[in-house]
């Protein structure tokens, strides 16, 4: 019989938010709309218009969100400011049971683990106190600390590099198609993530069969 085909992959760079975590629930985003009088698609416009300066420590908390009130002529309490802040950190710590059971399944075959993710100074403060789960993995490069983001061609380098892999030897895993573009960009494999099913075809067409566990989600 022939010999099975080997992965050349030896090493997981997974992305944090909206992969191994959930995205925000509605009522953070509705909350943090309303301090605004925005509706939340616009909310979320200006949340999005503004982040790659935050998350790359360009902006402190403070100036980060003075753009919201720039943008719709209302000046923030300081209560408001805390709040804002506050939920910004609450709505991005839903982890997913399903992808952290993943996680020990490719520590258990051996692969290296790296988490890469765009997070503000807020949140990776919280995240290097709070989360012991980090520690599955063999490195976490949070782009606050290190004042480079996705998809500049650097935060990946990094990450393959404190792996100890080449980029041809790695596969990157994030939801936003920008991010997995640059990892492509310098020799990284990269899956854009849309769900756990989908993610687990992906994984079966590069030879890496590994999936994460489907589970039932359950209606109300």
């Amino acid at each position: 019989m022939p010999a099975e085909m080997q992965s050349p992959i030896k090493a997981v760079i997974l992305d944090y938010g909206e992969v191994l975590c959930h995205g925000p629930a509605p009522r953070y985003i509705e909350g943090m709309s309303a301090i605004f009088k925005l509706s939340p698609q616009a909310f979320r416009a200006i949340y999005d218009r503004h982040r790659l300066p935050y998350d790359r420590s360009d902006y402190s908390p403070e100036v980060y969100w003075s753009k919201f009130e720039e943008e719709t002529n209302l000046k923030l309490t300081a209560s408001q400011l805390h709040q804002l802040r506050e939920w910004d950190v609450e709505m991005w710590s839903d982890v997913d049971p399903a992808m952290l059971a993943w996680v020990d399944t490719l520590r258990a075959h051996k692969l290296k683990l790296a988490l890469l993710s765009n997070m503000h100074a807020d949140m990776a403060l919280h995240f290097r106190r709070h989360f012991d789960w980090a520690n599955k993995f063999d490195t976490a490069v949070l782009s606050a600390e290190i004042c480079s983001v996705k998809p500049e061609p650097g935060i990946y380098l990094r990450t393959v590099e404190a792996l100890g892999v080449r980029p041809g030897e790695a596969l990157f895993i994030d939801d936003r198609e920008r991010n997995t573009r640059g990892a492509d960009q310098v020799g990284i494999k990269a899956i854009r993530f849309e769900s756990i099913a989908q993610l687990a075809r992906e994984l079966e067409r590069l030879g890496l069969h590994i999936p994460p566990p489907l589970i039932k989600e359950t209606s109300a």
